[in-house]
C-alpha cells in the first residue's frame, strides 16, 4: 500500500486521500498559495520506512526494559534493518523449536487472530474466510486450531488448493461458485456462524456476500480493505453484527501501551497485542500454525526492491521472506556503525568565516523550514541526527550535510561543529540544551526551551556556570515571530509613541487530539508551553519591559487549549492572546492588534498590516506569510560569527520560559 502510493501521482494521491484535499485548500485560503504547496511537497517527500514483522536477537536493553536480555531470540513489529529498536510491548520471545524463518510471521500471525478473537467463535461453529491471501490462510489455521469448520473463498486455484490442504473447504469464486448455497450445504441449511472478510477490494461485494451466507445473528469481521456501502436490509432482517478489526490487538495506537511501556491488565485485557504475539508464537512450536507453505519468495535483504516488485506486480506470491546476513557474515564494526557520510565533506573552514552546525532532529519543522533557513543564512551543515536514522539520512542527502547520525554524544563532541540545533520533541529539549552547552556549543532549541521549573533552573544554573567561567555561548530559542518584517516596522512606529500599550494576539490554533504527544505533559507539555509561548514572547517584545502578572482563564475541556492569557508590564501595558482551539481551519491562524496613544495597527496573519490613525501610512503586504524565521536564523548565525550579543537576551529567554510553565500549570491569577 505504501509503495504504490508512493509511486503515484499528485492527483493520484489526491484522490486517495479526500480529506487531506480539504485541509490543503483551507490552508491556502489561510496562509497563501506558496507557502501550502513547499507544506504539501515537504510532506509528500518524506520517505518512511518498510516493514513491521521480524525476528533477530537482542544486542542491548533499554533501562526500563524487563523480562528481555542480550541473547533471547524475539519477534517483533521492527522496521527492516540490520539493527532496530523495538518497543517492549511489541516484542515477544521466541520458543525453542521455533525457527527464526516461522517467527518472522508473528506480527501478520496477531493480525488474524485478532479478527478470529473479534468474531468469538467456538468449538463446532462454521466460519467463512473470503480472501485466502497470507492473512486468510492463517486465518484458516488458527480457526481450525479452535475447533471450527472453514469455508475459504477466492478467485486463485493455487490459493483455494492450498487451504483444502490446510483443512478448509473452499468456494471457487472464479468458477462461478455460489458462495451462499455452499454456506448453506456445510451448515444443513443453516449459514455460517461468522464471516472473516482478508480480502483486498474497493468493492462492497464482499461484505454483502458475507451477510447473504450468515445464519441469523451470524458475525462479520473485516481485517482486510474492501468499500463499506453496507444495505440495512442484509443487517435488519438477521440481526447480524459487522466490526472492523485493529491490526494486532488491544494496545494498538495507544502511545501509553506501545511507547511508554504500560501493560493492561491480564485480568481486564486478556489478549493485547504482546499477547497475541505470543499466542502466535505458541501455535508455531506447537505445531499448529504452519507457515512454510504459505512462503512463495525468499530474497536478501539487498534486493528488497525486488521482493517489492514481485508484492506490487503481476507475479504469483503469497509470503515473502527477507533475509538478512547472519554475524559471521557481517563485521561488528558494520552492525555498530551509527554515522555514515552522506556528501563529500567541505574544505575546511577558515576560523571565523562560516558558522558549522549540527543539527539534532529532522522532523517536518527542521526539515520544511529550519534546516533550509540556516543553509541559505550560510552556514556549514556538518551532521544531523535522528532517533531512527531514515530522517537524518533523508534530510543530509536533501539539504547537503556531510554526515548523518543517530549518534547524538558524537554529534556533540564533534570540534567541528560550533552550534548545535534542537528540534526534538519537548521532553528532550532540557537534556539535550545542557548536553549542548557542556560540550561548548552555541545552541537554537525551537521552543519550548524546557517544560518545568527544574528543567528551567538547571539549564540557567549551567549557562551562568559556563559565563563564569569565561565560556559563554549562546542560547536561542526559535521565538522568530520577533523578527518577521511586519512586526519590525510595528516595533519601528512604535518607538515614538509615549505611554502604555494594549495588545490582543488571536489565535486560531485549531484542535490537536487528546492523544496527540504535544498534548501529552509530560512529552509535549500541552499547547500553552508548547505553542503559546510564542505569542508570549512577542507581547513581551513589544512591551519591552518584563510581565509582572497573568491570567489563565480556560474553557472546560480534555485538553484545555481553549483559553485566554491576560498580561500586565511592567509600564502599565496589557496584553491578552486568545489561544483558541474551537475554531476552524479556514479562519486565519494568527492576527495582532495594537493600540497605542490614539492609534491601531492590526497584522493579519503575517501578509499584511493595517495601520489607523498613523500619518502616511500605507499597508505592507506580502504575497505569502514571513514570520521572520529566515531572519531569525541569520541574526543567530552573524551574532556567533562576530562575538555579539543573541539576538534574544537570555533573561528574556529565561522570563518567557518561566511565565509559559506558570500560566500553564496555574489556571488562575499571579
Amino acid at each position: 500500500m505504501l509503495v504504490d502510493f508512493g509511486k503515484a501521482n499528485l492527483i493520484d494521491k489526491a484522490r486517495q486521500q479526500p480529506d487531506k484535499v480539504r485541509m490543503v485548500l483551507d490552508k491556502v485560503k489561510a496562509d497563501g498559495l506558496i507557502p501550502t504547496i513547499e507544506a504539501v511537497r515537504n510532506k509528500l517527500d518524506q520517505p518512511l520506512p518498510l516493514g513491521y514483522s521480524n525476528v533477530g536477537t537482542v544486542i542491548e536493553v533499554g533501562s526500563d526494559v524487563t523480562g528481555f536480555a542480550p541473547g533471547d531470540r524475539l519477534a517483533s513489529n521492527g522496521y527492516h534493518a540490520e539493527v532496530v529498536s523495538v518497543p517492549q510491548n511489541l516484542s515477544a520471545k521466541v520458543p525453542e523449536g521455533v525457527s527464526d524463518e516461522a517467527a518472522a510471521f508473528t506480527v501478520v500471525g496477531a493480525i488474524a487472530l485478532q479478527g478470529i478473537r473479534l468474531a468469538q467463535p467456538s468449538l463446532g461453529e462454521t466460519v467463512a474466510v473470503t480472501g485466502l491471501g497470507l492473512i486468510g490462510l492463517v486465518s484458516v489455521q488458527l480457526l481450525r486450531a479452535h475447533g471450527c469448520r472453514v469455508l475459504g473463498l477466492d478467485f486463485d486455484k493455487e490459493r483455494l488448493k492450498l487451504a483444502r490442504e490446510l483443512g478448509a473447504e473452499v468456494v471457487d469464486l472464479a468458477a462461478g461458485a455460489d458462495p451462499v448455497r455452499a454456506a448453506e450445504a456445510n451448515t444443513r441449511g443453516n449459514g455460517v456462524d461468522g464471516v472473516i472478510i482478508t480480502a483486498s477490494t474497493k468493492s462492497s461485494e464482499p461484505v454483502h456476500q458475507a451477510a447473504l451466507m450468515c445464519r441469523k445473528r451470524g458475525r462479520i469481521v473485516l481485517v482486510g480493505v474492501t468499500g463499506l456501502e453496507l444495505s440495512r436490509a442484509d443487517f435488519y432482517e438477521k440481526e447480524l453484527t459487522f466490526q472492523v478489526s485493529c491490526s494486532y490487538g488491544p494496545g494498538r495506537y495507544d502511545a501509553n501501551y506501545e511507547q511508554k511501556g504500560l501493560d493492561y491488565p491480564i485480568g481486564f485485557v486478556r489478549w493485547t497485542e504482546q499477547r497475541n504475539f505470543e499466542a502466535v508464537l505458541v501455535m508455531l512450536a506447537e505445531g499448529r500454525l504452519n507457515v512454510a507453505p504459505l512462503i512463495s519468495h525468499r530474497f536478501k535483504i539487498g534486493q528488497a526492491e525486488r521482493a517489492y516488485e514481485v508484492v506490487g506486480g503481476s507475479e504469483p506470491s503469497l509470503a515473502v521472506v527477507l533475509e538478512y546476513p547472519d554475524a559471521l557474515e557481517v563485521p561488528e564494526a558494520v552492525i555498530w556503525k551509527r554515522t555514515v557520510s552522506v556528501v563529500a565533506p567541505a574544505i575546511a573552514k577558515v576560523k571565523g568565516e562560516r558558522v558549522s552546525v549540527g543539527f539534532i532532529g529532522a522532523g517536518n519543522y527542521a526539515m520544511g523550514v529550519l534546516i533550509p533557513a540556516f543553509k541559505a543564512a550560510g552556514a556549514t551543515l556538518r551532521t544531523v541526527a535522528s532517533r531512527a536514522g531514515v530522517s537524518a539520512a533523508h534530510a543530509g542527502r536533501k539539504h547537503g550535510f556531510q554526515e548523518a547520525t543517530t549518534d547524538i554524544a558524537a554529534l556533540l563532541d564533534d570540534e567541528a561543529i560550533d552550534a548545535v540545533v534542537i528540534t526534538t520533541r519537548h521532553d528532550s529539549h532540557a537534556n539535550l540544551v545542557m548536553r549542548a552547552l557542556a560540550a561548548g556549543k552555541h545552541v537554537f532549541v525551537e521552543k519550548p526551551l524546557c517544560l518545568t521549573l527544574d528543567e528551567l533552573a538547571e539549564i540557567e544554573a549551567a549557562y551562568r556556570k559556563e559565563a563564569a567561567a569565561g565560556r559563554t555561548r549562546l542560547l536561542a530559542v526559535g521565538f522568530n515571530r520577533r523578527f518577521a518584517p511586519h512586526v519590525v516596522k510595528m516595533k519601528e512606529l512604535l518607538k515614538g509613541q509615549a505611554g502604555p500599550k494594549a495588545m490582543v494576539m488571536t489565535v486560531n490554533a485549531g484542535a490537536v487530539p487528546a492523544d496527540h504527544w504535544t498534548q501529552d505533559r509530560e512529552v509535549g507539555g500541552g499547547r500553552i508551553i508548547g505553542e503559546a509561548c510564542h505569542f508570549l514572547d512577542l507581547l513581551r517584545d513589544f512591551a519591552g519591559v518584563p510581565i509582572v502578572s497573568h491570567h489563565l482563564q480556560a474553557m472546560e475541556s480534555e485538553t484545555g487549549d481553549t483559553a485566554t492569557i491576560t498580561l500586565s508590564f511592567a509600564d502599565g501595558s496589557t496584553g491578552a492572546v486568545h489561544y483558541f482551539a474551537n475554531g476552524n481551519k479556514s479562519f486565519p491562524k494568527e492576527r495582532l492588534e495594537v493600540f497605542a496613544g490614539g492609534k491601531i495597527l492590526t497584522l493579519d496573519n503575517f501578509r499584511r498590516l493595517d495601520g489607523y490613525g498613523w500619518k502616511g501610512f500605507r499597508p505592507m503586504k506580502l504575497w505569502s506569510q514571513d514570520k521572520g524565521q529566515h531572519t531569525c536564523v541569520a541574526a543567530f548565525l552573524n551574532a556567533i560569527a562576530k562575538g555579539g550579543r543573541s539576538p534574544i537576551a537570555f533573561d528574556e529567554t529565561i522570563e518567557v520560559a518561566r511565565k509559559s510553565i506558570e500560566i500553564a500549570g496555574s489556571g488562575g491569577a499571579k
